[in-house]
């Protein structure tokens, strides 16, 4: 039954399709995963852990700041997706600030002694 003020007009009873129009569309099958994605370039990632875990062996200030330099454009080019290796540039950058604390305690602690023997190393 419908009433004049019915907004919807007269239902179709369940299990019977519209008598006009297209029939029902196929149901879709998702997205699926894409295309591959080609492999993301972690060279200069690695290179900065390299020269960062040297400037821990061989101990040298130089080292240890290129080492953090490269570390940051690493990370920088991983975040924009330009360059794989995010937690190799991380951990670059992490060794090379510990080498740079290194080396800048190893030369207070040389300033301190040389002042406390009044810098007589005879």
């Amino acid at each position: 039954m419908t009433y004049p003020q019915d907004p919807y007009g007269q239902q179709q009873p369940y299990g019977q399709q519209p008598p006009y129009g297209q029939p029902y569309p196929q149901p879709g099958y998702g997205y699926g995963y894409g295309a591959p994605q080609p492999p993301q370039d972690q060279g200069l990632a690695i290179a900065a852990l390299v020269v960062s875990i040297a400037s821990l062996v061989v101990c040298t200030g130089l080292l240890s700041v290129i080492g953090v330099i490269m570390g940051h454009i690493a990370h920088s080019k991983a975040k924009r997706g330009e360059a794989g290796g995010q937690g190799m540039a991380l951990a670059a950058i992490i060794i090379g600030y510990l080498g740079v604390a290194i080396v800048v305690g190893l030369a207070l602690l040389l300033v301190i002694v040389g002042i406390a023997t009044d810098w007589d190393f005879d």
